[in-house]
This record gives C-alpha cells, sequence and structure tokens, in this order.
C-alpha cells in the first residue's frame, strides 16, 4: 500500500535525532533557524528509518561525500553519486529507493524562521519556486567551494554568540554558487538534451508547480506553446505514461498530503484544489485511490 508523505521539518528531525545527539552532536548543528549536516551517514539513516515517503517544507542544499543512493524527488528517480550538488525546496517529496552503507552527505537546511539573505524578488532563480530540486554533477573546482562556503559556516555557528550577518552572507553566497552550477548545467542540457526530453522535463516542471489549481493537459500545452496533441504523443512517447496520468499523480499527491497533515475539510480542499464541486471532487479521489476522501484522512 502506498505511504502518505510526512512532513520532515525542523521539529520532526529534532525529535528523530535526540535520542542519538549524543553520538552525532560533533556531525550535527540545529538551532531555530537553521541546521547543518557534517558528513556522518548516521544521520541520513536514523531520517531512512522513519517510513518514507517525506514531503519538506525548507530550503536544503547539499554535497555527496560518498557513496551512492537511488531517491525519487518529486516523481523522478534520480542517482546520487560522490560529488554530487543536491537542492531541495520547499514542498519536495521525496522517496528514497536504495543507498549504499558509506552514504554520506555534507549540506545545510534553511528553516523556516531563516531570514532569507535576499531582498523580495531578488532570489537566485534556482530558488525563486520555478524549480523546485535539482542534483548536478559539478566541477572538482565547483565542487569543492561549495563544501569550502559549508565548512566555514560550520566554524561560524559553533563560535561562541556566532555573528547572524557573518553566516547568512555565507548562507547567500552558497545560493549563489548553486545557482550558478544550475544555470550551467541547464545551459549544457539544452545543447545535448533531444527537444522530447527537454519537452519532458519542463511538462514535468510545470506539473509539479501547477497541477492543484490547473488540471486540464491544455493548459500545460499552451505554457509551452504546443499543441495539446503533440505533447500529449510527446508526453507518451518520451515516459511511457500519458500527460494526464502526470498530472493526476502529481494532483492525487498534493491532495493527500491536505488530506493527512491539514485540519482542512474535504470540501475546503475541494475549492483550493479547483474542482468543481466536493462531489466531483470525492469521485476524482475514490476513482484514483479506491477510497472516499474522509476515508483515507481516517485511516
Amino acid at each position: 500500500m502506498n505511504r502518505q508523505p510526512q512532513l520532515m521539518d525542523r521539529s520532526q528531525m529534532q525529535h528523530i535525532l535526540a535520542p542519538d545527539l549524543q553520538k552525532i552532536r560533533q556531525q550535527v548543528y540545529f538551532d531555530n533557524e537553521l541546521g547543518i549536516v557534517h558528513g556522518d551517514s548516521t544521520v541520513f539513516k536514523l531520517i531512512m528509518k522513519q517510513k518514507p515517503p517525506f514531503i519538506i517544507n525548507d530550503h536544503r542544499l547539499g554535497v555527496v561525500l560518498n557513496g551512492e543512493a537511488c531517491i525519487n524527488f518529486n516523481l523522478q528517480d534520480r542517482h546520487l553519486t560522490a560529488g554530487t550538488l543536491a537542492y531541495l525546496g520547499p514542498g519536495t517529496i521525496i522517496m528514497p529507493h536504495q543507498f549504499s552503507n558509506n552514504f554520506e552527505i555534507r549540506g545545510v537546511i534553511l528553516f523556516n524562521q531563516f531570514p532569507m539573505p535576499f531582498a523580495p524578488g531578488q532570489m537566485p532563480s534556482a530558488f525563486n519556486g520555478q524549480v523546485r530540486d535539482f542534483q548536478i554533477p559539478p566541477s572538482e573546482s565547483d565542487q569543492q567551494t561549495a563544501l569550502d562556503i559549508i565548512e566555514t559556516l560550520w566554524k561560524m555557528v559553533h563560535q561562541p554568540e556566532y555573528h547572524h550577518p557573518t553566516a547568512s552572507a555565507l548562507v547567500a553566497a552558497l545560493m549563489q554558487h548553486y545557482d550558478g552550477c544550475y544555470r550551467k548545467q541547464a545551459d549544457r542540457a539544452i545543447h545535448s538534451q533531444s527537444r522530447e526530453q527537454t519537452i519532458f522535463d519542463r511538462f514535468l516542471q510545470l506539473v509539479t508547480q501547477h497541477c492543484a489549481e490547473q488540471h486540464q493537459i491544455g493548459y500545460y500545452a499552451e505554457r509551452m506553446c504546443l499543441t495539446e496533441r503533440y505533447l500529449t504523443t510527446v508526453i507518451r512517447q518520451t515516459s511511457g505514461t500519458t500527460a494526464k496520468d502526470w498530472i493526476d499523480r502529481a494532483l492525487i499527491t498534493r491532495i493527500k498530503i491536505e488530506l493527512r497533515h491539514t485540519d482542512k475539510p474535504a470540501a475546503q480542499i475541494s475549492e483550493e484544489m479547483h474542482f468543481t464541486n466536493p462531489s466531483f471532487f470525492s469521485k476524482y479521489f475514490r476513482r484514483l485511490t479506491g477510497m472516499t476522501p474522509g476515508d483515507y484522512k481516517r485511516v
């Protein structure tokens, strides 16, 4: 049976790690705004025992130090290897499949209380909400730059009464660096990917962002300046699954999260998800899951 994503926020992570804090305190830092994982694989293993999938509501930037993992981010399977730069943004759904025993990550978590070091509207493009997640195999120098910034931030937060503006500046530098790496990777992908794969990737990105309010293929075709028929054909040929199936999959995932992790009644979720009425919403959910929204909420 499919599991619903559970929220893996600051309080949940602290709760999970608390019993082992003495063992891992040399490799983990948490305050109300910021978290840093300094490479110990114990942290990752403890979190993975919590019955994924997970959903996050914060920004996470990391570098894979050792090992490898196969993880599904936002409906797409990814293979992470040593050296990979990884970013996960708010709303990302994480479903790990397999990881090696020596899998280690060094990274930073910007919790909801962290004051973003950019003015409104000035966030680097990779973090402005248009991209939900990315994983990049960077150059050796780009990888080392990311590690150097994280290491400096690690040392900074362990100073007595550390200087928050300096830490904020280091976070800004890390985000700008990731943004630069992301844009370089995107430029390379444009030249190396087939047109069909580029269309599929863009379609899935749009679906992840807009499935709650846009349920029809026509919206995505228009956004991509394509005919609905052509988009439908490309998605099926590229992924083996119809465009409508991708939209339904993303929408049902969002609905499950709302049902299980909020106190909203089904009628409110129906309205927020832009269904014509609660009855149609209930029939749609039951057709795709085999149970009513109320039954799912009570499971």
